[in-house]
């Protein structure tokens, strides 16, 4: 006999890059402190420097120390200046260079590698923005052709490879999401991130209704306020989006990652706001969520 299913509690994390002001392990213990239940681990020289040499010895003193203060992990994959210190997010995946390609695609290999052996949920990331003079189908060809390395490497590691729908970038938009996957045969790794601010920010649908419409991909989900049409990651409150209906709604799906802050630009406050967005969180999680969607939901 089956009962009702129950909603999956939400579990949230805070995002490194919003902690860069701190060492890395500082920062860790400060969300355990905090009471989080996990981290969105940035790849950074600041933190786990993904090219510094020993990753793997690096990787497993971050493992235990993640292990010891009982905190899940995702791996973000967003750091500005991590491959090119004069070009923001460059190269990307659509560089009008197969080389400059390869450069990102390995180290979105080299992400899978670490989230496998921490453990990790969930490897993020995104497409990039089309290069000037880049017609809209040579770039997802270019999208499709480096990310399959990537999807090959999250299959045999078995992490989901989740993608993020960026503002300004080729793949924007839920629908974008979609097209990829499409193109790609709809591989088993891959996955979505995400962003609630970005369905506040350009989506046609609200942000409750995205998270419906993404559950059945939904492999991470990335959350700060934000207002229509403004790309800036806000503190709780500064923006539009009323979250006791997007947090039902995500209780709701089932999702069993971490929901991690998102506020890449504040981390000269970093501390107070991850103890102030915890606090805004739990106050917005509703008593009584919707029961769980059922599996295989409608796609946008």
């Amino acid at each position: 006999m089956t009962g009702t299913p129950v909603p999956t509690p939400i579990r949230f994390g805070y995002g490194t890059n919003g902690l860069t002001d701190l060492r890395l392990d500082d920062a860790l213990a400060l969300l355990a402190d905090l009471g989080y239940d996990g981290v969105g681990l940035t790849l950074d020289h600041m933190h786990l420097d993904p090219l510094a040499p020993e990753l793997a010895a690096r990787t497993r003193q971050v493992g235990r120390r993640l292990s010891q203060l009982g905190l899940d992990v995702t791996i973000e994959t967003g750091a500005r200046y991590v491959l090119d210190p004069r070009r923001k997010h460059g190269p990307s995946l659509l560089d009008p260079d197969p080389a400059a390609r390869a450069v990102r695609a390995e180290l979105l290999v080299t992400a899978v590698r670490v989230a496998a052996d921490l453990g990790a949920h969930a490897v993020h990331c995104f497409s990039g923005v089309t290069p000037d003079g880049t017609s809209p189908d040579t770039a997802w060809q270019r999208l499709t052709e480096s990310l399959a390395p990537v999807i090959d490497a999250a299959a045999t590691a078995d992490v989901p490879l989740a993608v993020e729908p960026e503002p300004g970038h080729l793949l924007s938009t839920l629908a974008d999401f979609h097209h990829l996957r499409r193109i790609l045969g709809d591989p088993s790794p891959l996955g979505l991130t995400l962003d609630i601010g970005h369905c506040q920010c350009l989506e046609p649908s609200s942000p409750a209704d995205c998270v419906r419409e993404a559950a059945p991909w939904l492999r991470h989900v990335q959350i700060e306020d934000m207002r229509r049409g403004v790309h800036e990651h806000l503190p709780f409150g500064d923006g539009e989006i009323d979250f006791p209906p997007v947090l039902d709604a995500l209780a709701a799906t089932g999702y069993r990652g971490l929901t991690v802050v998102e506020l890449p630009r504040h981390s000269h406050a970093g501390p107070d706001l991850a103890e102030r967005s915890l606090d805004f969180l739990r106050t917005a999680l509703p008593s009584e969520p919707d029961t769980l969607l059922p599996a295989g939901g409608a796609p946008c």
